[in-house]
């Protein structure tokens, strides 16, 4: 379980916002990966990160 948990965690932390290619940040409460640069925040569906513009959900 925790080679999962840390596979996981490495796949998210490697991923970057495709509008800026900045690094994102996970938000495990909301399961959403944010792009503070943007004002994005990418929701995560069954373990999958939702990477698609227009599925992200505006934020502050």
């Amino acid at each position: 379980m925790t080679d999962t948990v840390t596979a996981d965690r490495r796949m998210l932390e490697s991923l970057v916002c495709p509008l800026t290619h900045a690094v994102l940040t996970y938000d495990a409460e909301r399961q959403e990966l944010v792009s503070k640069a943007v004002h994005l925040a990418f929701p995560i569906r069954d373990g999958i990160p939702v990477m698609l513009v227009s599925e992200a959900r505006q934020i502050g």
